[in-house]
């Protein structure tokens, strides 16, 4: 827990950081999700299709986020044609899968801080769904997103501070921070 985090071969930030932009980053977040997919399917003895994932989204409070999110990625949105719930603005199909994700259980993995599953959760879901999330908060949501991932939980005071002191940062001030936490030993977030 709280190990150090590693540069990003393909862009100037820490791994996970650059997604969804950076491909070798986004995989990265993608793996969050298949991982999890592929050992449950290997657990239950199912096949990987759509009927597997569809019975996963029509009840998403029975099986952990992970599962949930990857099933959700391998459905077809009747609605915008894209992964369901990850559709644009305004596609009612999406938002409302988007909406239901959130009745996934939340399993906190060994060795990370108690509640730091929920927060990787909603990091994850900004990166991967940026749509109508302001670019800042997605930007922030970015920069967190590597130390979630190696278990560590900021107190909520320190992350209301951290989102306080970057208020006043632009949008290219905020950029500049992910070069920065792997060049300067010990550093954290604003």
């Amino acid at each position: 827990m709280g190990e150090p985090l590693r540069a990003c071969t393909e862009c100037p930030g820490p791994e996970y950081s650059g997604a969804p932009d950076c491909a070798r980053c986004r995989g990265l977040v993608d793996a969050v999700l298949e991982e999890e997919w592929r050992a449950f399917l290997l657990r239950e003895g199912l096949p990987d299709g759509p009927e597997v994932a569809g019975l996963v989204a029509e009840e998403p409070q029975r099986y952990d986020w992970r599962v949930v999110d990857a099933a959700l990625e391998r459905l077809v949105c009747e609605g915008c044609a894209g992964p369901l719930g990850r559709g644009p603005a305004g596609c009612a199909p999406c938002a409302l899968a988007h909406g239901f994700r959130y009745a996934a259980v939340e399993t906190d993995r060994p060795g990370a801080a108690p509640g730091n599953e929920h927060a990787v959760r909603v990091n994850d879901s900004v990166v991967r769904r940026p749509q109508g999330v302001p670019e800042r908060e997605v930007l922030l949501r970015r920069l967190w997103l590597p130390w979630l991932m190696t278990g560590v939980l900021p107190t909520t005071e320190r992350a209301q501070a951290a989102k306080t002191r970057t208020r006043g940062m632009g949008l290219a001030e905020i950029g500049a921070l992910f070069p920065r936490v792997l060049d300067a030993p010990g550093f954290t977030l604003p």
